[in-house]
C-alpha cells in the first residue's frame, strides 16, 4: 500500500481524497496556488507544497512543479481527482516515468478514450451501441456534407478534443451546416488547440445517463449502476440522481453490461464513467468514458455504500475487485452549489462569503471547503460545495433535498441554492419528466 499520496487538485475534491487516505492510515500531500492558500485542503493534508501562481497553467496545469512537489515530499503516489491533469495521457505517463503512481487510467487508455472519434471507434470495435454517424474525424466540409445527408437531419457536430459543451453544433437543415461546421471548429481550436471534428446523428429527447464503473489491473471490471445527469446547461451537470426515474430494471442491466464489456475491452483500470445516451424510446448509445472519478460520485456511493476514493486507491496498488456488480438500495440526490447568480445567466459571482450555515440531519451530506470567511477566487470552477442527500424513495429525497436547501444558508455570493429549491418543485422534475433540454425552458421566479 502506498505510504504518502499527494493530490494534485484543490477545493472539495482533494478534501474528500485527503478524508479518504487519513481513514486507511496514508500521508497526505495539498498542492495548492497561492490563490488557494486558505482553502480547508491545504488546512487538513499532513504536507502541504505552493505549485504556483493563480493560473491555473502556472500552477495546478504545471506538470514539472507537481512531479517536483512529488518528488521532495516522497510521495508515491498522486490523485488527479478530476479537472486538471485528470484526464492528461501525457501526466500520467510522466508519472510513470518518474516511479510515481498515478491513481487513474495509464496514458495509452486516456489516449484511446479521450479523443471522442477514437473512442467511438474502439467501443464498436467491443460492440457497445453507438450514435450512428461518422467513423473518424471529418476530412473536409465536403464530406461532412455528405455524411449528414447519409446520416439524416437533425445531426451533431462534435469537437473530436472537446469537453465541457465547446466545439458542438446541433444542425436541424442543411442551410446551416456550413456556418455550424466554421464556428465549431474555431472554437475547438481555441479550446483545445485541435479542429478536429466528427459528427453524430442528434438524439431527440435525450436522457444523459452515465454507468460508474471500476476495473482493476487483472482485467476485470464491475459497475455499480447509473446516474441520471440530465440536468444540464450549456452541458455542464447542474444535479444528478440515482436511480434514474427513467430506468427499468432490463435497461439497467443492459446498460450495465455494456460499459462493463466496455471497460473489460480496453483492460480499464481505476474508477471511470461510461457515458450513454438514452432516447424516448430507451435505446441508449455510447457517449464517452471519463477516464476519472466524476464530480458526482458521491450519490453512487450513498446508494451502495461504497467507498469509490478508496477503491481507486486500492486497485491502483494492485489490489483486485470482486467482480461483484453493485444495485441502488435507496434514493440519492446531489446539487451542485455554485458560487454563480442564477437570476442573471447563471453569471460566475466569486468573492468572499460572509455567514455560512449548512444542513444536517439523517441523510443529508455535505461536501465542501469553504467557510465563514472564505475568499472564492475568480480563476477556477465556480462549484464550491455538493449537497447530497439519501433516502428510501424518490419523493422522500426530493422532500430531504428541500428541507435541506431551506436550512443552507451562504451570505456574501450569490450561489445557485435559490435555482435547485425551484428545481425541486417543478413539475416535470418531480414527475421524473426530464430530458437534457429541460433547462432551456426553464426560468427563474
Amino acid at each position: 500500500m502506498f505510504k504518502k499520496i499527494l493530490i494534485a487538485n484543490r477545493g472539495e475534491i482533494a478534501l474528500r481524497v485527503i478524508r479518504t487516505c487519513k481513514e486507511m492510515g496514508i500521508k497526505t500531500v495539498a498542492v495548492y496556488s497561492t490563490a488557494d492558500e486558505e482553502s480547508l485542503h491545504v488546512r487538513f493534508a499532513d504536507e502541504a507544497v505552493c505549485i504556483g501562481p493563480a493560473p491555473s497553467a502556472e500552477s495546478y496545469l504545471k506538470m514539472s512543479n507537481i512531479i517536483a512537489a512529488a518528488e521532495i515530499t516522497n510521495a508515491d503516489a498522486i490523485h488527479p481527482g478530476y479537472g486538471f491533469l485528470s484526464e492528461n495521457a501525457k501526466f500520467s505517463r510522466l508519472c510513470e516515468e518518474h516511479h510515481i503512481k498515478f491513481i487513474g487510467a495509464t496514458g495509452e487508455m486516456i489516449d484511446q478514450m479521450g479523443d471522442k472519434a477514437n473512442a467511438k471507434a474502439t467501443m464498436k470495435a467491443a460492440g457497445v451501441p453507438c450514435v450512428p454517424g461518422s467513423e473518424g474525424v471529418i476530412e473536409n466540409f465536403e464530406e461532412c456534407e455528405k455524411l449528414a445527408l447519409e446520416t439524416g437531419y437533425p445531426v451533431m457536430l462534435k469537437a473530436s478534443a472537446g469537453g465541457g459543451g465547446k466545439g458542438m453544433r446541433a444542425v436541424w437543415k442543411p442551410e446551416d451546416l456550413k456556418e455550424a461546421w466554421d464556428s465549431a471548429r474555431q472554437e475547438s481550436k481555441a479550446a483545445f488547440g485541435n479542429d478536429d471534428m466528427y459528427m453524430e446523428k442528434l438524439i431527440e429527447e435525450p436522457r444523459h445517463i452515465e454507468i460508474q464503473i471500476i476495473g482493476d489491473s487483472f482485467g476485470k471490471a464491475c459497475h455499480l449502476s447509473e446516474r441520471d445527469c440530465s440536468v444540464q446547461r450549456r452541458h455542464q451537470k447542474l444535479t444528478e440522481e440515482t436511480p434514474s426515474p427513467f430506468m427499468t430494471d432490463t435497461l439497467r442491466e443492459e446498460m450495465g453490461n455494456a460499459a462493463v464489456k466496455a471497460a473489460e475491452y480496453i483492460k480499464y483500470e481505476g474508477a471511470g464513467t461510461v457515458e450513454f445516451l438514452v432516447d424516448k424510446h430507451r435505446n441508449f448509445y455510447f457517449m464517452e468514458m471519463n477516464t476519472r472519478i466524476q464530480v458526482e460520485h458521491p450519490i453512487t456511493e450513498e446508494v451502495v455504500n461504497y467507498d469509490l476514493i478508496r477503491e481507486q486507491i486500492l486497485v491502483a496498488a494492485g489490489v483486485p475487485i470482486s467482480g461483484k456488480n453493485y444495485y441502488p438500495q435507496l434514493h440519492s440526490i446531489e446539487c451542485r452549489i455554485n458560487a454563480e447568480d442564477p437570476y442573471n445567466g447563471f453569471r460566475p459571482a466569486p468573492g468572499k462569503i460572509t455567514t455560512l450555515h449548512t444542513p444536517g440531519g439523517h441523510g443529508v451530506r455535505m461536501d465542501t471547503h469553504v467557510y465563514a470567511g472564505y475568499m472564492i477566487p475568480p480563476n477556477y470552477d465556480s462549484m464550491i460545495a455538493k449537497l447530497i442527500v439519501t433516502a428510501q424513495t424518490r419523493e422522500e429525497a426530493i422532500n430531504k433535498m428541500k428541507r435541506a436547501l431551506d436550512e443552507f444558508v451562504i451570505e456574501g455570493v450569490k450561489t445557485t441554492i435559490p435555482f435547485h429549491r425551484q428545481l425541486m418543485d417543478h413539475p416535470d422534475y418531480v414527475a421524473g419528466n426530464y430530458t437534457t433540454k429541460f433547462m432551456e425552458e426553464f426560468t427563474m421566479e
